[in-house]
């Protein structure tokens, strides 16, 4: 249970209150290529991350496939819009290895929302640094070159380095996987 543990570190939630959300919670494991999620699908629960390596894409207008997140380990798996909103969602969840996860229902994790209140502020402290997360990765997108966004990766989320093949990091950087080879060929030689 340390990763729920390392999950739900909040000053609020108190032993016994993590004992109740832990309980929820079932382990699963998921093998590589599986979906947690598709299109059109409403989401109905969340996971964390014990190992493995989670992809978030969606597919643009003119059909391409594009990566929005990946999730590793130590990491929530969810689909905010869908959960909570209660509406389809236009992405897809997909394990990119073999993964432990530990699962919540939609409607246990509303129970207990509903019963501990130190569970909403845990809650609030975890969107809005989701929320900060979001902000920055929009803004790097516009304002740092490629290179930069993928020397920040490798140094915040080597999981992903090590983990994800390349076309899926490139399109998560929003460069082409031509352009992501050239930027990792320059990273050796400087």
């Amino acid at each position: 249970m340390d990763i729920l543990q390392h999950a739900y570190q909040h000053p609020s939630l108190e032993k016994a209150d993590l004992d109740i959300i832990f309980a929820v919670h079932k382990r699963v494991e998921i093998p590589k290529g599986e979906f947690l999620l598709k299109k059109n699908e409403i989401c109905n629960e969340y996971y964390i991350v014990e190992s493995g390596l989670v992809r978030t894409y969606l597919y643009d207008y003119e059909g391409n496939e594009i990566t929005t997140g990946f999730s590793g380990v130590n990491e929530v798996v969810i689909e905010v819009a869908s959960i909570f909103q209660r509406i389809p969602t236009p992405e897809y969840i997909q394990c990119l290895t073999d993964c432990v996860l530990w699962k919540i229902d939609y409607e246990d994790f509303q129970d207990l929302f509903h019963k501990i209140p130190a569970l909403r502020e845990w809650g609030r402290a975890w969107m809005a640094f989701e929320l900060y997360l979001s902000k920055k990765r929009a803004t790097e997108m516009i304002t740092e070159p490629a290179k930069s966004r993928y020397l920040q990766l490798m140094r915040d989320k080597p999981q992903i380095i090590q983990q994800a093949p390349l076309k899926y990091i490139a399109s998560f950087l929003g460069v082409t996987d031509s352009s992501l080879s050239r930027i990792r060929k320059e990273i050796l030689h400087d």
